[in-house]
Protein backbone atom coordinates (compact mmCIF):
# COMPACT_ATOMS: atom_id res chain seq x y z
CA UNK A 1 0.00 0.00 0.00
CA UNK A 2 2.99 2.70 0.46
CA UNK A 3 4.05 2.57 -2.43
CA UNK A 4 1.09 3.43 -4.30
CA UNK A 5 -0.71 5.74 -1.28
CA UNK A 6 2.15 7.35 0.55
CA UNK A 7 0.93 10.68 0.84
CA UNK A 8 3.32 12.23 3.43
CA UNK A 9 6.21 11.03 1.47
CA UNK A 10 7.76 8.50 4.23
CA UNK A 11 8.20 4.81 1.63
CA UNK A 12 11.91 5.07 1.71
CA UNK A 13 12.32 5.58 5.81
CA UNK A 14 12.28 2.48 7.17
CA UNK A 15 11.78 3.84 10.72
CA UNK A 16 8.51 5.34 9.61
CA UNK A 17 6.93 2.04 7.71
CA UNK A 18 4.54 1.74 10.27
CA UNK A 19 2.83 5.02 9.92
CA UNK A 20 -0.39 4.08 8.21
CA UNK A 21 -0.90 1.07 9.94
CA UNK A 22 -4.15 2.43 11.58
CA UNK A 23 -5.43 2.86 8.35
CA UNK A 24 -4.22 -0.07 6.65
CA UNK A 25 -6.75 -2.15 9.04
CA UNK A 26 -9.54 -0.21 8.25
CA UNK A 27 -9.10 -0.22 4.88
CA UNK A 28 -8.76 -4.04 5.59
CA UNK A 29 -12.15 -4.48 7.31
CA UNK A 30 -13.56 -2.28 4.56
CA UNK A 31 -12.02 -4.72 2.16
CA UNK A 32 -12.65 -8.20 3.48
CA UNK A 33 -15.18 -7.28 5.72
CA UNK A 34 -17.66 -4.82 4.55
CA UNK A 35 -16.80 -5.70 0.86
CA UNK A 36 -16.33 -1.80 -0.22
CA UNK A 37 -16.05 -0.69 -3.13
CA UNK A 38 -13.04 0.82 -4.98
CA UNK A 39 -14.71 4.43 -4.99
CA UNK A 40 -15.71 3.64 -0.91
CA UNK A 41 -12.09 2.60 -0.11
CA UNK A 42 -10.56 5.70 -1.76
CA UNK A 43 -13.13 8.09 -0.21
CA UNK A 44 -11.49 6.73 3.09
CA UNK A 45 -8.34 7.16 2.00
CA UNK A 46 -8.62 10.62 0.99
CA UNK A 47 -10.27 11.54 3.98
CA UNK A 48 -7.21 9.83 5.77
CA UNK A 49 -4.89 12.26 4.44
CA UNK A 50 -7.19 14.64 4.14
CA UNK A 51 -8.74 14.88 7.35
CA UNK A 52 -6.62 13.24 9.93
CA UNK A 53 -3.15 14.25 8.36
CA UNK A 54 -4.51 17.77 7.32
CA UNK A 55 -2.95 17.84 3.74
CA UNK A 56 -4.63 19.91 1.40
CA UNK A 57 -7.29 17.80 -1.37
CA UNK A 58 -5.19 17.23 -4.92
CA UNK A 59 -5.62 15.51 -7.98
CA UNK A 60 -2.67 13.14 -7.30
CA UNK A 61 -3.86 12.48 -3.93
CA UNK A 62 -6.79 11.36 -5.09
CA UNK A 63 -5.32 9.96 -7.93
CA UNK A 64 -2.89 7.50 -5.41
CA UNK A 65 -6.37 6.64 -3.54
CA UNK A 66 -8.18 5.51 -6.33
CA UNK A 67 -5.07 3.62 -7.73
CA UNK A 68 -4.68 2.00 -4.17
CA UNK A 69 -8.14 1.29 -3.59
CA UNK A 70 -8.77 -0.08 -7.57
CA UNK A 71 -5.55 -2.59 -6.86
CA UNK A 72 -7.12 -3.52 -2.97
CA UNK A 73 -10.56 -4.39 -4.64
CA UNK A 74 -8.54 -6.60 -7.67
CA UNK A 75 -6.63 -8.35 -4.72
CA UNK A 76 -9.63 -9.27 -2.97
CA UNK A 77 -10.09 -13.23 -4.05
CA UNK A 78 -6.26 -13.55 -3.76
CA UNK A 79 -6.98 -12.06 0.07
CA UNK A 80 -9.77 -14.68 -0.02
CA UNK A 81 -7.57 -17.66 -0.31
CA UNK A 82 -5.58 -16.87 2.71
Amino acid sequence: MMREWDPIGVSDDPEAWDEYDAYAGRVYVMLMDERASAEAIAAYLDAAATGHMGLSPSHLLTEASRTTADTLVALRPEFELH
